[in-house]
């Protein structure tokens, strides 16, 4: 079943689209976060997304480019501003098409439809982990937050991906020196905590105080208070 996200503040275009797109076995999520888009679209990690030009708090076009700083999801803009500027800057922030409202439900549904065939009959969807607006790509192996892609080394990029996909549950040092080295071989755990402060200064520098808690004696973890 493929996810769609409606990025749409009219509560009554967006309650319509769902219940139309449902029938065609579509699950719809619409976006209740104006103030952090990329947050909720990394939560939900659609097929393909439907969005409007006026927003709250920043517009349209703003979001379609911090998308696509993070995916490839195919974007439809659904808009009463359908002039040729307006259509000519959608496709120029990302977007794959533009529906001028007010629109047929059941051309919109095909254009959603072709839409999602071309895209997946080649290529699936690539995953993101999601926490506290940091959001890792599995497929750049980048983390992106406020907009801002933080470089990790290849040691910090497979503990962040360790400690998200276990997001809430404390991973053991021993389990984190396996992931780093693959290998069974002896491994001096200064290494480890040494990629551990690193990882955390980069975090801290970027914004993202706190991210990774320790149990102490045990190993760290994500999503939860420090112990």
């Amino acid at each position: 079943m493929h996810k769609l996200m409606i990025i749409e503040d009219d509560t009554g275009i967006a309650k319509a689209i769902k219940e139309q797109a449902e029938l065609w076995d579509m699950e719809v999520h619409i976006a209740e976060n104006f103030k952090n888009i990329t947050a909720e679209f990394a939560q939900i990690q659609p097929h393909i997304v439907l969005l409007d030009i006026s927003l709250p708090f920043f517009n349209g076009y703003h979001w379609c480019a911090e998308i696509r700083k993070i995916s490839k999801v195919p974007i439809i803009f659904i808009s009463s501003a359908a002039d040729n500027m307006n259509i000519v800057m959608a496709v120029n922030m990302g977007a794959d098409d533009f529906i001028a409202k007010p629109f047929d439900q059941s051309v919109l549904i095909a254009k959603l439809q072709a839409l999602l065939r071309r895209t997946y009959d080649f290529a699936g969807a690539v995953p993101l982990l999601e926490h506290k607006g940091a959001i890792l790509d599995m497929g750049e192996n980048t983390l992106m937050f406020n907009g801002e892609k933080i470089p990790l080394t290849k040691n910090e990029y497979k503990i962040l991906l360790t400690l998200m996909q276990s997001k809430g549950k404390v991973v053991s040092r021993e389990r984190l020196m396996e992931k780093l080295w693959e290998s069974d071989s002896f491994v001096d755990e200064n290494t480890l905590t040494v990629n551990v402060n690193r990882l955390r200064k980069k975090l801290e520098s970027a914004g993202l105080s706190g991210f990774i808690s320790t149990k102490f004696g045990v190993g760290y973890l994500i999503g939860s208070e420090e112990l």
